[in-house]
């Protein structure tokens, strides 16, 4: 509870590495291998077969090949961006930059965005460099307020002084990539000390003997003698050792293991260093007012056409209910701030850009572990191209319009207990009601063989008999139980229902849009049946970016439509496709109307190296420029 307090109490100096550290946690990263194609046997619906899937552990390589994944791993900064043209130059050419004049700098980096304003000039990119390039413990020292080393100048942090704070946290639970390791260095200094005691401990120390005392008074002055002796003795032997070691002191020092990290220092790390490129683009990091979840819904039972004409085969064939259902997930969303004050306010947010995932996992050392992750960064991925996808429509929640979301339950009746409200009875017993209802004072006391401990809760209203209902209706739309409230129960003076009172209520499910949230697929080609999304993607203290271009169709096919029958787009294209195509589409088995699910990622950047950190600014900024462009709706390419 009060672990953070360290963390808050930090010493204004520099000192030796402490003691009893628990061991440090391995930085393992997860190595996904994508399914061969092919490989996986075909599913009829993808919806249903996605649906499933009830717990992480279920998700297989047959998933992933049923949404014709394929992974481009170790991918280069120009092949993560769409167009490469928006990375900024690298970092020898911004060494050419910084000699040359600024109106030759700010070609390529001047240009009009998407919410009216100019992207940021040469010269903001190029103060990130420096600031990021700073050795972390010379910006360690700036953020714990502590003099620099003799002969060097603070650093001045600038714009990155929020992103060292927070990784400097980090580095409380994580060992600094940067420096060496800490055990080399600690035993270093073990054998270092060891040697310097082996010879003072074997060999007593030289004292002057002194006369044996003839009474009390000499033994105080021997006493004081003995430790004025010693006292400059043992610190001219500590000198020595502490000034040879400062030079191995940190500024931080980490004291937990790396599992034992909070999943809010991961988060504000992230978020701060994406500031620093998203800030200069007009957008921002946003945490979702509602949990976001990537829906599923089966097709409706009005596509499905029935083919045979017996009546042996028309019962097997009869359509199925249309189910929805969703996976939830903790991503958060990179969106554009408005540029209106009053929207601003009003907590008003456009988008989504991108999708930020930072996972709090550590251990991904068998296969199964790392399907889960990967699966939950596609899932992220989907999440936002569904919500990009809601420009200009309205929610439609499912239930609506039918008679479950509306009508009551068995006629309107009460219903009987639920909850504690049963407390171990036989819901339905209509032996123990009217058993209840002729013995009144019987019923008071509790029948351990048939009522439990809550046979005298009922009240008069159990004396009449009702029909017997059928065990647990279930709702389609949460799949719980849902009855009508009963007579006896009064809504609470302060407005708010009861846990039950509030489970028997029959009405739609909640809400999954944001109110405060304006939907629209920034940065999206005009007229392309794909949309490109973005995950920026975490893991212990490292980053790493993820392109995703999603087909429309599969989003459809998601949303409910069938996947035998394609739109308009996708017959024309298959009209235009030549047959040279059509039989490599055979040969490698992709004969999905969404065709393939294409992933790009790039590597693993280190946000402890000042170089890993300077590569990951150079992608993310090329990112927001592309992603923030002006686009001309009315040129559409493809």
């Amino acid at each position: 509870m009060f672990g953070g307090l360290a963390n808050l109490l930090q010493p204004a100096t520099i000192g030796p590495p402490p003691k009893d550290v628990p061991p440090a946690t391995p930085v393992q990263l997860p190595d996904f291998t994508p399914p061969a194609p092919g490989s996986a046997t075909r599913h009829p619906s993808l919806v249903r077969f996605l649906q499933s899937l009830h717990r992480p552990a279920g998700l297989s390589e047959a998933h992933f090949e049923a949404l014709g994944l394929r992974l481009h791993s170790d991918a280069p900064a120009e092949e993560v961006l769409s167009d490469p043209s928006f990375l900024p130059p690298t970092s020898g050419e911004c060494e050419r930059l910084k000699t040359g004049q600024s109106v030759e700098g700010n070609i390529g980096f001047c240009f009009p965005l998407c919410n009216g304003n100019t992207s940021p000039e040469a010269r903001a990119y190029l103060e990130r460099r420096d600031e990021l390039s700073i050795e972390n413990q010379a910006a360690f020292r700036t953020v714990r307020r502590i003099r620099p080393e003799p002969g060097v100048k603070a650093a001045r942090l600038g714009n990155c002084y929020e992103f060292y704070r927070q990784l400097e946290q980090m580095a409380g639970y994580w060992d600094d990539s940067s420096l060496p390791p800490m055990q080399q260095q600690q035993q270093q200094q073990q054998q270092h000390e060891n040697e310097q005691d082996q010879p003072e401990d074997s060999k007593p120390p030289q004292r002057f003997p002194l006369p044996k005392p003839l009474d009390a008074s000499l033994e105080q002055v021997q006493v004081s003698l003995m430790g004025a002796m010693s006292a400059p003795e043992s610190h001219s032997r500590s000198e020595p050792s502490s000034s040879q070691d400062q030079s191995s002191w940190r500024v931080t020092y980490r004291t937990s293991s790396g599992n034992t990290m909070p999943a809010e220092v991961r988060h504000h790390v992230i978020s701060a260093f994406l500031k620093l490129v998203s800030y200069d683009f007009g957008c921002n990091i946003s945490a979702p007012r509602t949990e976001p979840r990537l829906q599923l819904l089966t097709p409706s039972p009005l596509s499905k056409t029935i083919t045979s004409s017996t009546p042996k085969n028309q019962e097997q064939q009869q359509p199925r209910k249309q189910v929805a259902s969703y996976f939830p997930s903790g991503c958060v969303f990179l969106v554009r701030m408005p540029t209106t004050r009053e929207a601003a306010r009003a907590g008003i947010v456009e988008g989504p850009i991108a999708a930020v995932s930072a996972r709090n996992t550590t251990s991904f050392s068998s296969p199964a572990e790392n399907n889960i992750d990967f699966g939950r960064e596609l899932i992220a991925a989907l999440i936002t191209a569904q919500h990009r996808s809601r420009e200009g429509k309205e929610e439609k929640r499912f239930g609506e319009g039918k008679w479950w979301a509306h009508a009551k339950r068995w006629g309107g009746g009460p219903g009987g207990p639920i909850g504690r409200e049963v407390e171990g009875s036989v819901a339905g017993d209509k032996d123990k009601e009217t058993n209840a209802a002729s013995n009144p004072m019987k019923s008071e006391k509790p029948d351990t063989a048939h009522e439990g401990n809550g046979g005298g809760a009922h009240s008069s209203e159990t004396s009449k008999e009702r029909p017997r209902s059928p065990p647990h209706p279930i709702s389609p739309s949460s799949g719980l139980p849902m009855r009508g409230p009963p007579a006896a129960k009064k809504q609470r003076k302060t407005g708010h229902l009861s846990i039950y009172d509030n489970y028997r209520q029959v009405k739609l499910p909640a809400a999954t849009w944001d109110k405060k949230a304006r939907y629209s697929a920034i940065g999206k080609v005009p007229g392309a049946d794909y949309d490109d999304v973005f995950v920026i993607s975490s893991l212990f203290h490292h980053i790493s970016v993820i392109r995703v271009r999603v087909p429309l169709r599969i989003l459809d096919v998601l949303a409910g439509a069938p996947e035998g029958e394609g739109e308009q787009r996708e017959e024309k294209k298959k009209e235009e496709e030549e047959e040279e195509e059509e039989e490599e589409e055979d040969e490698t088995g992709h004969d999905k109307s969404w065709g393939e699910l294409q992933v790009w990622r790039s590597k693993w950047f280190d946000l402890f190296l000042a170089e890993d950190r300077l590569e990951a600014l150079r992608l993310l900024w090329g990112l927001n420029a592309w992603m923030m462009r002006k686009v001309d709706s009315d040129v559409k390419t493809q």
